[in-house]
């Protein structure tokens, strides 16, 4: 037989209680921080941390040093008339005046760098893509060279380069406008002016 279940009540659900997850972490908070505030209480010897640090001992000596001013030593009137030190004389007389037109020769002077710089743009295993790299360049208005190089365990690789650099203006004049342009190119210190 078939059975009515139109008046029939449906069982409540009992009201859930939240995650266990959040509960967990929060008696986990509450117990770090009761745990953190005993190891506070245990390592200052139960004295507040926001209480002034003078001492009684501090406060009455500075009391008696108000109350009746000693006398002043001779000794002290001395060393105030003869310093210790001797900078005091000898640096005011070392000092140099430095003019304007001075500092704008060092500004304009172009700083030389001693050894041998190139730009490396690019190493490739074949000679072909070294050669479009090179053409890439050559249409930006960069020369660049190719260096051909054995590398252990590598292979061949091709070098495209720019340079030789000797001088740090050069330098980041080139490399700024190679970025300008979208080849990032890498600063390579060499022994010898001239690539192999």
């Amino acid at each position: 037989m078939s059975r009515d279940y139109k008046n029939t009540t449906s069982r409540a659900k009992p009201a859930s209680k939240g995650s266990p997850f959040f509960s967990g972490l929060l008696v986990g908070l509450v117990l770090g921080v009761g745990i953190s505030v005993v190891l506070a209480i245990f390592i200052t010897g139960g004295k507040s941390p926001f209480q002034d640090k003078v001492t009684p001992a501090a406060v009455i000596e500075a009391e008696e040093n108000a109350e009746a001013p000693a006398a002043v030593p001779e000794e002290a009137t001395d060393s105030a008339e003869n310093p210790r030190f001797d900078f005091y004389t000898i640096l005011p007389g070392s000092e140099t005046q430095v003019t304007e037109q001075e500092i704008k020769q060092k500004e304009a002077q172009s700083v030389t760098v001693t050894e041998t710089y190139f730009l490396q743009v690019g190493a490739f295993q074949t000679e072909q893509e070294a050669d479009n790299m090179k053409a890439k360049l050559a249409l930006q208005g960069v020369e660049a060279i190719v260096q051909t190089a054995e590398i252990p365990d590598k292979g061949t690789w091709h070098r495209v380069r720019v340079g030789p650099f000797s001088d740090i203006n050069a330098i980041n004049k080139s490399r700024a406008q190679l970025a300008e342009n979208g080849f990032p190119a890498d600063l390579i210190k060499v022994n010898s002016n001239v690539p192999n």
